[in-house]
């Protein structure tokens, strides 16, 4: 049907096209052949035209007067017509009669103004008219120009999505609740017979990447109703009170077949705030938008079954009064998987894939700590294509290890040359970090080393991976971590006496996490359990931004400095004492490139292996 409507209109657009241009060419014609068969004249000239008997008859008009010359004129050419401008002339008629000129009053004709008007206003005018609605058509969907007002959401029917619940994994809690919903939609009864009520909405938060949208998906998979789907930017528009309008109608195409689910994906682009702190200037438009949403969830009888799901990574910047109980009643968390999620949701990915005995996804789940389910994807396709291009019919665990690192740090740069002397001072920077690593023992384990530079950045980088899941970190963890992220540049000052630049994002990462102890962890002496600062954009940033005077921020300053300053005492002060493994690791680094853990603790164990030290003496 959409595909003979838009044929349509294509075709009146091709005809409104084709008479424009006659339009053109008629009026172009006209023109230049008015303007070829004319000529001015001064009345001067006419007069003395007369006299010399070259004018046959003229035409007085209201505005000029038509000269017809004599075909035996030798000065002027019969084919031309000749004008003049009329003049206050008393004795004209009596001239004319003189040299027996035929005189002939014109009478009033507008059949060329008549023509003008209609090839210079009203064809073209009538030409825009057409064009507009025509244009407006495609635009609103059939709907002219109040098009612009219909809904925009795609409406979809039972499992036309084609994902379900078995599609989604690493989040049990968020779906247990949108089962619950899609069991009410089914079976309304036995609620309704203990009292129960749907819930008007419900809200999936969380950072992104992590399946709010496959969730919403899963549940038009499952729920056999109508399933409106849009984004938050779906309703808004140049013209001030289309989004309203589209509210509207999307509310009444549910209540037409309800019971159904709308789905409004990145609701944060409707449902901002209106408190003027975090919304300068305001938007009315948006506004408009977001009280039509509220009025429109205040109306609808639950009992109808509608449903309203809504998404956003920016909870924090919702009004109010879109998150009160009536009408968003649940917030659905969808949080970064754990162990348990991330091994589950590997295992999803990885079903269509063809896997090797070697595969272990508790493995790889534990060396994507913090990573989320679209990372996790990505690293099972990623680990698909190596194996494609390293000519093996199946995926291994070292193709998945490898995807992870290509994820995480990006590919191998293979085009770029150290030099031999930087060759050595990243490999003893990485080392440095290792070794802190591997002695601390609040520090992670070492799973990798390398010095192959990546697109990322990376010019070499440490692996370490826990060996079980934490979720909450001690004050001598968070030390131990700044120090193994000092490590790397006190390796470079101990062995070259010098510093180089590639300890910048340690310092970054060291200087994060100090801050965070002092300012929102109350771990320093100075400040005590005082809270300096607090989280914006949990989700998505998940920066702190301080909360106190500047005179506390410049001690704060000095505290995190001091503490930095402590850690990279430590971290140098280990390597003093582990100049030989130092020394030793890093030159089969170098040689090496790349170096497992494993490979790393054999050659730590042997230097410091006290019984070599007693047979040294012994001999």
């Amino acid at each position: 049907m959409d595909q003979k409507k838009n044929e349509k209109y294509k075709g009146l657009l091709k005809v409104a096209i084709a008479v424009l241009i006659a339009i053109v060419i008629v009026n172009l014609a006209r023109t230049a052949l008015t303007e070829k068969s004319r000529e001015e004249v001064s009345y001067d000239t006419f007069y003395k035209m007369v006299a010399d008997g070259d004018v046959e008859k003229v035409v007085v008009g209201p505005n000029e007067i038509e000269i017809y010359v004599n075909s035996g004129s030798k000065d002027y050419t019969p084919l031309i017509r000749y004008y003049t401008r009329v003049m206050e002339d008393q004795d004209r008629t009596a001239y004319l009669l003189r040299y027996n000129v035929k005189s002939y009053q014109a009478a009033t004709d507008n059949s060329g103004f008549i023509w003008d008007i209609l090839l210079t206003v009203v064809l073209p005018f009538g030409f825009a008219i057409l064009l507009f609605s025509i244009l407006s058509r495609r635009m609103g969907g059939g709907g002219g120009i109040m098009g612009v007002g219909k809904s925009t959401a795609k409406m979809y029917m039972q499992k036309t999505t084609g994902v379900t619940f078995a599609d989604v994994a690493g989040c049990d809690e968020a779906k247990e609740s949108l089962v619950e919903i899609v069991d009410f939609l089914h079976n309304p009864g036995k609620y309704r017979e203990i009292g129960a009520k749907l819930p008007k909405g419900a809200l999936l938060v969380g950072p992104p990447g992590t399946g709010k949208t496959l969730l919403a998906k899963a549940v038009a998979g499952e729920a056999d109703v109508p399933f409106f789907s849009l984004t938050g930017s779906d309703f808004v528009e140049m013209f001030v009170g289309v989004g309203a309008s589209r509210v509207r109608d999307l509310f009444k195409q549910a209540n037409n077949v309800a019971p159904c689910i709308i789905f409004i994906d990145e609701i944060d682009a409707i449902g901002k705030t209106r408190d003027s702190r975090f919304s300068a200037g305001g938007n009315d438009e948006r506004e408009q938008t977001l009280n039509q949403l509220l009025s429109e969830m205040d109306g609808f009888d639950p009992a109808r079954g509608i449903m309203v799901l809504g998404a956003t990574n920016r909870p924090e910047i919702l009004d109010p009064a879109l998150l009160r109980p009536g009408r968003f009643d649940r917030r659905i968390v969808v949080e970064k998987p754990d162990l348990k999620g991330r091994v589950e949701i590997l295992k999803v990915h990885a079903k269509d894939v063809k896997l090797d005995s070697s595969v272990d996804f508790d493995e790889i789940g534990l060396a994507t700590s913090g990573a989320v389910g679209a990372d996790l994807a990505n690293m099972v396709n990623e680990a698909a294509i190596n194996a494609v291009k390293n000519g093996r019919k199946a995926v291994s665990q070292k193709d998945l290890f490898e995807a992870v690192e290509v994820v995480l740090v990006g590919k191998e740069k293979k085009d770029r040359i150290l030099s031999q002397e930087e060759r050595k001072i990243v490999s003893y920077h990485e080392v440095g970090h290792a070794l802190i690593a591997a002695i601390q023992k609040n520090a992670e384990p070492v799973q990798k080393i390398t010095i192959v530079p990546r697109t990322m950045g990376a010019l070499g980088y440490v692996m370490q991976v826990p060996e079980e899941e934490k979720y909450l970190n001690s004050k001598e963890e968070l030390e131990a971590m700044i120090v193994t992220a000092l490590g790397g540049r006190a390796a470079e000052e101990l062995v070259f006496h010098s510093v180089t630049t590639g300890a910048a994002n340690d310092i970054e990462k060291a200087t994060a996490v100090a801050r965070d102890m002092v300012t929102r962890f109350g771990m320093s002496e100075e400040f005590g359990l005082m809270a300096l600062a607090r989280q914006q954009d949990m989700y998505l940033t998940g920066r702190a931004v301080l909360d106190c005077g500047e005179s506390t921020a410049a001690e704060i300053d000095k505290v995190v400095a001091k503490m930095l300053d402590k850690a990279y005492a430590q971290a140098k002060e280990i390597l003093s004492g582990n100049l030989a493994a130092l020394d030793k690791i890093s030159a089969y680094l170098i040689e090496k490139e790349t170096i497992s853990g494993k490979e790393f603790m054999e050659i730590l164990n042997e230097v410091n292996d006290p019984r070599k030290e007693e047979t040294h003496e012994e001999a």
